[in-house]
């Protein structure tokens, strides 16, 4: 009996195999029929009008949300769904290793060709950011960006997954939100509304690539308060969807919600229930959250307006572990494996491995608290739960000099910025160099080492602050584009460097190198070195070699800062600290420089106050004239 019933179940077995494979046969035979049938239409299609495969740039953007329509057809099924690859890899620089099936397909739709971003792009795009800390900055931007719109804080956090428990980045403002068609741009490609001369961003492609950057997935939550309407949006980029439902181009799911004149919250169908229905469903089943409910649950904590950015399924480094380490301290987040041993006398590694220029590579409390040149008063990071403290590079640095630089090109002034440049004051136990250049107030290049001592000690510990508007940094705004303008600003900037240190390196106790220094060079020089190049205090910043000026500048730097004892305590040469001690007797010059030094620190204090107050009234005046409009608004209500 038993050996009958095995009979039977193997025979319906067999039957079952037999119309499978009569199924796949007949599917075959469909897809042959259906892509002879496309071929046929792009011959057609060529021959007619050869000049529709030229697309506009509206057009190559264009995806199935742009167009109205629901990604998912009909049938139920994905229309371009061919078969489910592999999930992807979680080590980012592999995870564009895939088998994506079929190449990309040109898509007919009312006779016209429209090309489709790949989700490959999505990817490839973000691997700009060779460095996981720049795409944080990137969303750090977005929000900082936001203050003229009201902004006061930004918030950097861990959270947990609530599908599986993993570590999710959260990245949160309370600025003014996206409304639903400025949600849209902000996932789209090439779109960018920022165009205040101030906005850090200006390309429109940093939230995708920074949020691809250090996971697969992110989800967006903005609220937009504008003419008295208030909306919610919900937008999904996720390459493990893409990816894993075989999609030939990039698809973004969003919902919008609108609070409605009763105080309700209701669906914003634009394109209809069954366009906001299928976008629902795919939110639920590929975001962290299941049900509408915990969706709409994450708008709690944003307030009237602002935006809510969560990554997940964020990438592992090499070793299998997530590249952000949210363990080694719960009040910052680091990066896993990246701390590396400081080579310098062991006497003074503690103080090299502690110092920020070291700190910012692997601790992200350390590289924003120097991320912003100027920060407002009114404006906060915070840092899984801790304020992020400001740190000024430029108060980090003994015997300063301001150097102005005005570069040319064409025998035009393209700008003028003044450089800050000194010796660390943990010189010359820190061996540091190099310049910070900031753009638009944001960090680019940290102790960019603009000199290469190797074994000559020229140049250690000289670090210089400025701010460079005048070039264009690069996409991933870790570096600067290398037009002639910032090859001219290098070269200027090595000289500073070498200057510097010749006539200085003796208040850290090197031997003074007596040097004369080149002459000038006239106005068309191919440096781009303006005759106006003057220091702050009225020095030629081209120093002409004579002995009471050098004598002079040597006394300024020694004054105030206790140089002698410095040389005494290390043992240096008695000549030099004897040199030394006899200089600071003039106490008349002396005291002339600490005044000095005084008025010039107030200067920079009233420089400072005099920013915040003007981007407090800019900000007041914002605030008066919605006030002014709502109180039209009423005045017309209550007229008629």
């Amino acid at each position: 009996m038993g050996f009958e019933n095995m009979v039977m179940k193997a025979t319906e077995l067999d039957k079952d195999v037999g119309d499978r494979v009569q199924g796949n046969n007949c599917l075959r035979g469909q897809l042959a029929q259906h892509q002879k049938s496309v071929n046929h239409s792009r011959r057609q299609e060529s021959k007619e009008n050869k000049s529709s495969n030229a697309l506009s740039s509206g057009q190559s953007n264009s995806n199935v949300l742009e167009q109205g329509r629901s990604p998912v057809d009909e049938s139920g099924t994905y229309s371009e769904f061919i078969k489910f690859p592999a999930p992807p890899c979680r080590q980012f620089w592999k995870a564009g290793d895939y088998d994506d099936g079929p190449s990309s397909k040109l898509t007919l739709q009312n006779g016209k060709n429209y090309l489709h971003v790949h989700p490959m792009f999505l990817h490839s795009n973000a691997t700009s950011h060779k460095w996981v800390f720049g795409a944080i900055a990137e969303l750090v931007d977005n929000a900082v960006d936001e203050i003229e719109n009201g902004a006061s804080f930004v918030i950097v956090d861990k959270i947990s997954n609530p599908r599986d428990g993993s570590p999710a980045l959260l990245i949160q403002d309370d600025g003014g939100g996206m409304d639903p068609e400025a949600i849209r741009r902000c996932m789209s490609f090439g779109f960018s509304d920022k165009k205040s001369k101030s906005a850090i961003g200006q390309y429109g492609n940093g939230f995708k690539t920074s949020s691809m950057r250090l996971g697969a997935d992110a989800i967006v939550f903005s609220r937009h308060a504008d003419d008295r309407v208030l909306t919610q949006s919900i937008g999904l980029l996720s390459f493990t969807f893409l990816t894993q439902t075989g999609h030939d181009r990039i698809v973004v799911p969003m919902v919008d919600y609108e609070l409605n004149t009763a105080g309700n919250l209701e669906i914003l169908d634009r394109y209809g229930k069954e366009y906001f229905m299928s976008n629902l469903s795919l939110l639920l089943q590929w975001s962290p959250y299941s049900t509408e409910a915990e969706l709409l649950k994450q708008f709690e904590d944003i307030g009237l307006h602002g935006t809510k950015v969560i990554v997940y399924n964020l990438w592992f480094n090499d070793d299998g572990n997530v590249e952000l380490d949210f363990d080694t301290d719960p009040e910052d987040i680091r990066i896993n494996g990246d701390i590396k041993e400081v080579q310098t006398r062991p006497a003074w590694r503690t103080v090299n491995e502690e110092h920020i220029s070291n700190r910012l590579r692997y601790s992200l409390r350390a590289y924003l608290s120097i991320l912003y040149l100027r920060i407002p008063e009114n404006f906060t990071i915070v840092l899984r739960g801790g304020f992020v403290k400001h740190h000024n590079l430029a108060l980090d640095l003994k015997f300063q000099e301001f150097i102005v630089y005005r570069p040319q090109s064409s025998g035009c002034i393209k700008g003028e910025l003044l450089t800050t440049i000194g010796f660390l004051k943990e010189a010359p136990q820190v061996t540091v160099h190099g310049f910070n250049i900031y753009h638009k107030n944001r960090l680019i290049l940290p102790f960019w080492p603009i000199v290469n001592y190797g074994n000559n000690s020229r140049s250690r510990g000289v670090v210089g602050v400025l701010e460079a508007n005048f070039v264009e940094p690069t996409h991933d705004k870790q570096d600067f584009e290398r037009t002639s303008l910032f090859q001219k600003l290098e070269v200027r900037l090595k000289e500073m460097t070498w200057e510097y240190w010749d006539y200085h390196c003796g208040l850290i106790g090197y031997q003074v190198i007596k040097k004369l220094r080149p002459t000038e060079p006239p106005p068309d020089s191919p440096l781009g070195i303006s005759t106006s190049d003057t220091l702050k205090h009225g020095l030629s910043s081209k120093r002409k070699e004579h002995s009471d000026l050098d004598k002079l500048e040597s006394i300024k730097r020694q004054a105030g800062t206790g140089a002698n004892a410095f040389l005494s305590g290390h043992g240096f040469e008695t000549e030099v600290v004897s040199d030394i001690k006899n200089k600071l007797e003039d106490q008349d010059v002396v005291n002339l420089i600490q005044v000095n030094k005084n008025f010039r620190a107030k200067c920079l204090d009233y420089k400072k106050r005099t920013e915040d107050l003007d981007l407090k009234v800019t900000r007041l005046r914002s605030e008066l004239g919605q006030v002014r409009t709502e109180y039209e608004q009423l005045m017309a209500e209550l007229t008629s």
